[in-house]
């Protein structure tokens, strides 16, 4: 039997935009309880987070820090921790559950279209190397655009890894918009579902041989840890492109550095690093052929506008002792 909580102190933790953007999220949890932001070294200890955090019952969480045993271990009175995005890998589902604690995630929905937006516009940028021409231009070389010569997206042979809610989408603006042959890979996918989308389901030896490009949107698993690494580079079409917008740790960061220092890969887009945030001396940033950007897959202001009212939501759900939506790990006994 839970006690009744009469007191809420809500922590938003190393988020980047909630309550920014729309400054009506943060009156909405005012409304609720004392709100404070944190913002913390993504490899802070369990213990350290949880002193810190020591009389905040609920929590608005980023995708860092990482909510572990130890944390839990010394957090017995949280309530909830909101996600502000899809995964939940940084969290420890089993511990929340054995202290108590609800744990949601936004609803998949939300960041779809964004995402996969994100993924090709990425992939159009390397292909048709945007960046590199438009600091020809600022560096007064405009005379010189025949060194800016791109590939295009349109009839290619294209990979997509994991078709589940952006993967899905991805799959359907290649073959709609760009008219490309689409194959995919996902075990956890039926032939019937992946070719509702307009692909075709192979195994992941043929994606990675057939690819022209491969497109990776897949959650990360122990399995898929690392996927993209010397051995699956190897397999690849020479020249490949590849597009990243799910987690960096699906790829092994120096075997794509050594694809692109030997032309193995001819270009490399993503949104995610496996250690966030980046920094300026990160290897990627060496290479022209390389497009990074800071995990913004889901910044847009119609994305993040409907993720903050899901926060807002979970928030004002646990206020009332209500169940919120989307809980990945709720509690049988919550409601009583």
């Amino acid at each position: 039997m839970r006690v009744v909580v009469l007191n809420f102190n809500i922590a938003i933790v190393n988020s980047s935009s909630f309550g920014k953007i729309f400054p009506e999220h943060i009156d909405d949890l005012k409304k609720i309880g004392k709100v404070k932001r944190f913002e913390v070294n993504s490899e802070i200890s369990g213990l350290e987070l949880a002193e810190l955090l020591k009389g905040f019952n609920i929590i608005i969480s980023s995708v860092t820090p990482f909510f572990t045993k130890e944390f839990f271990d010394n957090k017995d009175e949280l309530l909830l921790i909101s996600r502000h995005g899809i995964g939940y890998n940084n969290i420890d589902l089993n511990a929340a559950k054995e202290h108590g604690t609800v744990v949601t995630i936004i609803p998949a929905l939300v960041e779809r279209d964004a995402v996969a937006e994100n993924n090709v516009s990425n992939l159009l940028t390397v292909l048709r190397r945007t960046m590199e021409a438009g600091t020809g231009v600022k560096n007064d070389c405009w005379e010189e655009r025949a060194s800016f010569v791109g590939r295009t997206l349109f009839n290619k042979k294209v990979g997509v890894i994991g078709v589940g809610n952006t993967g899905s989408c991805v799959v359907e603006i290649l073959r709609n918009g760009f008219r490309c042959e689409v194959l995919a890979y996902d075990p956890y996918k039926s032939n019937l579902y992946i070719g509702s989308y307009g692909a075709k389901k192979v195994d992941l030896e043929e994606l990675l041989r057939s690819s022209d490009i491969i497109c990776l949107c897949a959650n990360l698993t122990e399995e898929n840890y690392h996927m993209i690494d010397e051995a699956s580079i190897e397999k690849m079409k020479n020249g490949v492109y590849i597009s990243n917008s799910a987690r960096g740790a699906l790829v092994k960061e120096t075997a794509i550095i050594q694809g692109i220092k030997s032309g193995k890969i001819a270009g490399f887009a993503t949104d995610v690093l496996e250690e966030e945030p980046g920094r300026n001396n990160h290897p990627y940033l060496s290479f022209d052929n390389i497009v990074l950007t800071p995990h913004t897959a889901a910044y847009t202001k119609e994305c993040l506008e409907e993720m903050g009212k899901k926060c807002v939501k979970d928030v004002q759900d646990i206020s009332k002792k209500i169940l919120p939506e989307r809980s990945v790990q709720a509690l049988s006994n919550y409601l009583c």
